[in-house]
């Protein structure tokens, strides 16, 4: 037995799966755990990706990134029950992660994109009212229609609110069918290999 998961990836791992679930199924109440969930996946999806250049080599891109032909083929192997065994991320596992980390990070983007169309949250000072305001140029024919002018911002404020809350529920969506595909994934490669994914990942050892 080695190690082949560290502590970053596994502990990483679980903090996606249990931020995301919280996140997912709280549905914005309440309002702190919702974003406290978020902001953790925000911050370790940002962490993975450092660590996916710097850390040790198999949570490195290098060693499970493929191309998508060479997942086809494994997929294709185990269908048929003879996909060779990878000590990391096979390749269909290595794009899933991809997949899987691309998602929860447009998640917490448009998330944070959300609440700060109300002026809060970490992106608020750049897409927040108080951006918008200072970049908006007023034509001087409508300078004194306070009302109107008032009337468009409030208007055109909401839409955008609205549009971040409609990406934030469509790539939360997709992030819960991934993980469905992933952990389908996870039990098959188990079962075709005969060892233990879920365990591997909680302690971070595999045979060689």
């Amino acid at each position: 037995m080695i190690e082949v998961w560290d502590p970053v990836v596994r502990l990483g791992h679980w903090v996606l799966v249990g931020g995301f679930l919280t996140a997912y199924l709280t549905e914005g109440e309440p309002e702190w755990l919702h974003t406290g969930a978020g902001y953790a996946v925000a911050a370790t999806v940002g962490l993975r990706v450092v660590w996916g250049f710097i850390g040790p080599q198999h949570a490195r891109f290098t060693d499970f990134v493929r191309a998508p032909r060479h997942a086809l083929a494994y997929l294709s192997g185990l269908a048929s029950g003879s996909a060779p065994r990878f000590v990391g991320h096979n390749p269909a596992g290595g794009l899933m992660a991809l997949a899987l980390l691309a998602s929860l990070g447009a998640t917490a983007f448009t998330g944070m994109a959300m609440i700060a169309q109300e002026g809060e949250g970490p992106l608020a000072p750049f897409m927040g009212p108080a951006a918008t305001a200072s970049v908006a140029i007023v034509s001087p024919a409508l300078a004194d229609d306070h009302e109107w002018s008032e009337h468009r911002d409030g208007r055109s404020g909401s839409e955008t609110g609205e549009g971040w809350e409609e990406a934030h529920e469509l790539f939360a969506n997709l992030t819960l069918i991934l993980m469905a595909l992933h952990l389908f994934g996870v039990i098959a490669s188990s079962l075709a290999h005969r060892e233990n994914l879920v365990r591997a990942m909680i302690d971070g050892r595999k045979a060689t």
